[in-house]
């Protein structure tokens, strides 16, 4: 198990900005899932949206992003490099996410040539899925 401080060792993310809590299962290169424990003290509540708190969708694939981006830059020749987004594709967003909500991170690389990849990355709140998403990243 991984916490922040692990994390923070291997992506450049930060608070506010760092969406996953702690990666549970991790093989470097191959895949990750993480969780983001989601409270009302979330900054952007406040706007989105104060009479009906919703997480907002692009920041769940953010965070699952995150996940990936932790399973890529722990292998040995991508230490110390970012994953940035290349593009996001085939994205469904069939859940809200709400405060109180444990959201599954779980990004699985499927193709990897070079520094360009893609994961496979579906986020789930009890067992149903709020996003699923294919991403791509380039390592620099």
């Amino acid at each position: 198990m991984l916490g922040i401080k692990e994390i923070q060792e291997i992506i450049p993310h930060r608070h506010p900005f760092l969406l996953v809590d702690c990666i549970e299962e991790l093989e470097p290169g191959v895949r990750a899932v993480g969780y983001k424990s989601v409270t009302y003290n979330e900054p952007y509540f406040a706007g989105h949206f104060p009479q009906e708190p919703v997480m907002p969708g692009v920041l769940i694939v953010e965070a699952l992003a995150q996940t990936g981006a932790v399973a890529i830059l722990s292998v040995e020749e991508n230490k110390g490099k970012t994953a940035y987004f290349g593009a996001m594709n085939n994205v469904k967003f069939k859940k809200k996410v709400v405060p109180g909500d444990k959201l599954r991170l779980e990004c699985e690389i499927i193709k990897q040539k070079g520094p360009v990849g893609v994961g496979k990355a579906v986020a789930t709140v009890d067992g149903k899925v709020a996003v699923s998403a294919e991403l791509t990243f380039m390592i620099g």
